[in-house]
């Protein structure tokens, strides 16, 4: 066995674990300005999101959750649909919609700094 093939699933399952742990951490800390905040509005909260602290981890948290879906679709796909073209078909498919959220989220972002 050569060691390119044992560490092939290194790379993704790391990205899972990590991105993962990512996630439940900003799902924490989300919780915890939301119960923390009090009576707020809108104004309020438009202001906290795009506080560049609060905007960076909004953005980590984005690029977090793309690449922990892709690793989870992709295998998805792999380990279940057996038909080649299908299966090309489903995994572009998942790149297209994770693409185009991932750029549609960057530009609500990058509005933001730009107000």
């Amino acid at each position: 066995m050569s060691s390119v093939y044992v560490l092939h699933g290194l790379k993704p399952w790391l990205i899972q674990r990590v991105s993962a742990v990512y996630i439940a951490l900003f799902v924490i800390y989300c919780v915890f300005a939301l119960t923390t905040a009090g009576d707020t509005g809108y104004l309020q909260w438009r202001e906290w999101l795009f506080h560049p602290l609060n905007t960076i981890a909004v953005g980590l948290f984005i690029i977090a959750l793309l690449l922990h879906a892709w690793v989870g679709m992709r295998d998805i796909i792999l380990d279940y649909v057996h038909n080649t073209l299908i299966r090309m078909l489903a995994l572009n498919l998942v790149i297209v919609v994770l693409i185009s959220s991932g750029l549609w989220s960057a530009k609500i972002l990058l509005l933001s700094v730009a107000i």
